[in-house]
């Protein structure tokens, strides 16, 4: 047995046969994505009786297939002068209204142009914050997400938040502009969600391993073709409302990953809004967070309305009713 702490040996049993080595593995090291233990294997510091093989090698019973995991790259995110919209700050935390097309921290392909990289400018000292990778970040929006975020600044701080939101003590509501015409007024959406069983970059109300997921909805407004939402989530998932809005046939407005290509339609002979305005993400904005303060206990409340191009997108919507019904 090796005595590198990254180092690891599989003994593949009878049951095991005939399994692709990269799913073998995936399921045995199941912090490790399939895709990574890929790259290893190929890049040989994952072998089998010592030699390299393909990540779609079939075991066979018998089989020892020994591997070492690198650490992690060592990345400096240098300070940069993002603007940053402030909602609230005080020594133990900040609270942002964070603008579309902003990555909240860096990740491959991401290392530079981040919510981190903005906030390591404006607040040097955040750098010792919840780690390295994600300094004073408690939780985070998608990259074309808008709203409110909240960012600790002391290791005190970050784990009163994180604990919040672990316990789901944290209130979160958003609003969505999603396509076609919800009739009811009000609904719940209960359906797990976890990895999407084929493209790993997604996720579905179809994983193998899912974890429950409820998302409370009430028509805020309709229009010819989409519908505005009021959304409360009670859990978290990653893509949780996107993914929750997909399943009930109402994806949102913007959404390549969960809608498509989907064009918002008139129903009314109107003219075609997609072909009046560019919409360039998902409709989705964190409107509302409710917390605890970390230190003082106070109950706070903190809204951002809604930005520019989401506003007008609704703006059009409603002209476009005004001109269907005269």
């Amino acid at each position: 047995m090796p005595t590198d702490p990254a180092a690891f040996t599989i003994f593949v049993e009878p049951i095991d046969a005939g399994k692709r080595l990269d799913v073998l593995i995936a399921a045995r090291l199941s912090d490790l994505s399939r895709t990574f233990i890929a790259h290893l294997i190929t890049d040989s510091s994952i072998k089998v009786r010592g030699k390299t093989m393909k990540p779609g090698y079939r075991v066979k019973s018998g089989d020892q297939i020994e591997g070492i995991i690198p650490p992690p790259a060592q990345v400096t995110f240098r300070p940069e002068p993002i603007p940053l919209q402030i909602l609230f700050e005080d020594e133990q935390m900040i609270v942002i209204s964070k603008q579309p097309g902003l990555v909240v921290h860096p990740a491959p392909g991401h290392y530079s142009g981040t919510l981190v990289n903005a906030l390591l400018y404006y607040c040097p000292t955040l750098g010792s914050i919840g780690g390295k990778i994600r300094p004073g970040i408690v939780h985070r929006l998608d990259k074309d997400t808008s709203g409110v975020l909240v960012v600790a600044k002391t290791d005190a701080a970050h784990r009163d938040l994180a604990r919040q939101f672990k316990s789901r003590e944290v209130q979160k509501r958003y609003l969505a502009l999603v396509h076609g015409i919800v009739k009811e007024d009000s609904g719940t959406v209960a359906l797990s969600i976890g990895r999407h069983p084929v493209d790993r970059k997604k996720m579905s109300t179809r994983s193998r391993k899912a974890r429950g997921a409820e998302t409370r909805w009430k028509v805020r407004e309709r229009f010819e073709g989409a519908t505005l939402l009021g959304l409360d989530l009670k859990t978290g998932r990653t893509h949780q409302i996107r993914v929750h809005c997909a399943a009930i046939g109402h994806p949102v407005v913007g959404d390549a990953v969960y809608g498509g290509r989907r064009r918002l339609e008139s129903s009314g002979g109107g003219k075609n809004i997609s072909s009046q305005i560019k919409v360039t993400r998902q409709m989705l904005h964190a409107q509302c967070l409710q917390l605890v303060h970390p230190v003082t206990k106070e109950d706070m409340s903190f809204e951002t309305p809604l930005p520019a191009d989401m506003t007008g997108l609704i703006g059009a919507l409603r002209r476009q009713m005004k001109q269907n019904i005269t």
